[in-house]
């Protein structure tokens, strides 16, 4: 089942004022007239009455093809819904008693993740009596937060839940929009 895009307006009989100003299929005022003379010339001229504008006094009504106006305004939105990149959260497991060249492949591929614009949960899983110690996940968090403060701002404060901990950093694109900007341009 597909969710209608477009915002539902009040068509023909749908209707429920005496009076309406009525707008021409090209634009243009016609007047105001009484909602049954509107439908009538709706009809002669073949196009629906659409409520545009229910919240003036009268309520603005236009003539178009319902139809076709629905279908254009699908395209419009379905186009800018394609230019839109919703900001994806990309997810980096961490243990507590990680080695120091393994972590910096870690904080590496997150330095990645934000230069391509994605934001960055950083966790650090505790198991069995590892979780006596959130100070060793707090430094870790602090060590990747350092080594990344150049290019990510951290989105809150780390969260402890039950046998994780977690921090996450968006990316700062001020520099890199800048810069890609300039090399499009040369």
């Amino acid at each position: 089942m597909r969710k209608n895009i477009v915002k539902e307006l009040r068509v023909n009989r749908e209707i429920r004022t005496r009076e309406v100003r009525l707008i021409g299929e090209t634009g243009g005022q016609l007047g105001v007239f009484p909602l049954e003379r509107a439908l009538q010339i709706a009809s002669e001229r073949g196009l629906d009455l659409v409520e545009v504008a229910p919240t003036s006094s009268p309520p603005v009504c236009r003539l178009l093809d319902y139809g076709r106006y629905r279908y254009e305004q699908t395209k419009k939105e379905r186009k800018a819904r394609k230019g839109q990149k919703g900001a994806v959260l990309k997810e980096i497991r961490i243990r507590p008693r990680v080695k120091d060249h393994d972590l910096e492949t870690k904080i590496r591929v997150a330095r990645k993740l934000l230069e391509a614009g994605d934001k960055v949960k950083v966790f650090i899983f505790f198991r069995g009596r590892e979780i006596t110690h959130p100070e060793i996940g707090l430094k870790l968090l602090q060590k990747v937060a350092d080594s990344l403060k150049d290019i990510a701002a951290l989105d809150g404060t780390p969260s402890s839940e039950e046998r994780y901990m977690s921090l996450v950093f968006s990316p700062i694109l001020s520099k890199h929009t800048k810069k890609t900007a300039v090399e499009e341009q040369v």
